[in-house]
């Protein structure tokens, strides 16, 4: 099995449609920037989520949205575009989907446009996936998420 974790921004709004047996599949365009020397680079993926796992989600991504997709990697499929040049396609197989922290500046996208932040789903271990709230991250110290003017003790609680 490969194994693939990316992270980068729709290019589209979710496309959801159903087989000819009743199961729904949502498909994803994400893209992903990479950076060689000064050269910027963007490599497209296609993602599949099969089922309805992540309907709760769904919802939030439009196209734009920052997300992070963990999943199988397919055997890449080579073509021809309309010029003739050979392009790759990359497909993955959703495992685990979430909301990024990275998305634009001045906190999630959900917020900026006035939609409620969704809660995501647990996985069958209780892991949880799901928004980016900079008040409890790791990442940034507790006084960056406080309101202004409010004092936060610096004193180790033990």
């Amino acid at each position: 099995m490969n194994f693939i974790n990316i992270a980068g921004h729709l290019g589209a709004d979710p496309e959801v449609r159903f087989t000819s047996s009743g199961k729904k599949v949502t498909a994803l365009r994400v893209a992903c920037r990479t950076r060689k020397g000064q050269n910027d680079d963007t490599i497209w993926y296609r993602v599949t989520i099969w089922g309805e796992q992540y309907d709760k989600m769904i919802p939030y991504f439009k196209k734009g949205s920052a997300i992070i997709v963990s999943g199988e990697l397919h055997k890449p499929e080579i073509f021809n575009d309309r010029e003739g040049k050979p392009q790759i396609s990359l497909e993955i197989t959703a495992a685990h989907i979430q909301f990024s922290p990275f998305g634009k500046p001045g906190g999630s996208e959900g917020q900026q446009h006035g939609q409620p932040q969704a809660a995501a789903p647990a996985t069958p271990s209780g892991h949880q996936f799901g928004s980016f709230n900079e008040a409890s991250s790791p990442y940034m110290p507790p006084s960056a998420g406080a309101p202004k003017g409010s004092t936060i003790d610096d004193e180790v609680p033990f």
